[in-house]
């Protein structure tokens, strides 16, 4: 396994793996819609701070994780905004690399700490516990439609 990091020259590669995975069970996200997946996937990587990071076995994209990094007063960290494994391998153990990759990175290049956001009734909830990440009791998150 070798993680690389990316940046807005994958944004096709990463357009197509995000879609794959995204638009089936349990998410079922509708992103027919080709400008809005376009604008996003460049919003999470052709940004001054963003960090995407592919994991590869072999020549094949195996997991995906597309944030930013943030200059934070205790820590430089990095904020996740998607993580991605190939459906075909989820539960064999690569999320799990793959997270620990990703922390082996990230303590090279002196980022102290991970932060992301996950829907509790979703598989994620429970894998992102199992790899040692834990809820903050005191935080909420916020939203409001228009």
């Amino acid at each position: 396994m070798e993680l690389v990091k990316w940046s807005i020259e994958n944004k096709n590669e990463a357009k197509n793996f995000f879609r794959e995975i995204f638009t089936k069970e349990p998410w079922n996200d509708d992103w027919s819609n080709e400008e809005q997946l376009e604008n996003y996937i460049v919003d999470l990587t052709g940004n001054k701070n963003s960090l995407t990071l592919a994991y590869f076995d072999d020549d094949e994209l195996v997991a995906l994780a597309m944030g930013h990094i943030k200059h934070w007063y205790s820590a430089t960290e990095y904020y996740i905004d998607e993580l991605c494994v190939k459906t075909q391998l989820q539960g064999q153990g690569i999320g799990g690399k793959f997270i620990s990759a990703i922390e082996e990175y990230l303590i090279k290049n002196d980022i102290r700490a991970i932060f992301l956001l996950t829907e509790k009734n979703v598989p994620a909830y429970h894998f992102y516990k199992k790899c040692g990440f834990q809820e903050h009791e005191n935080n909420v998150a916020f939203g409001k439609l228009l």
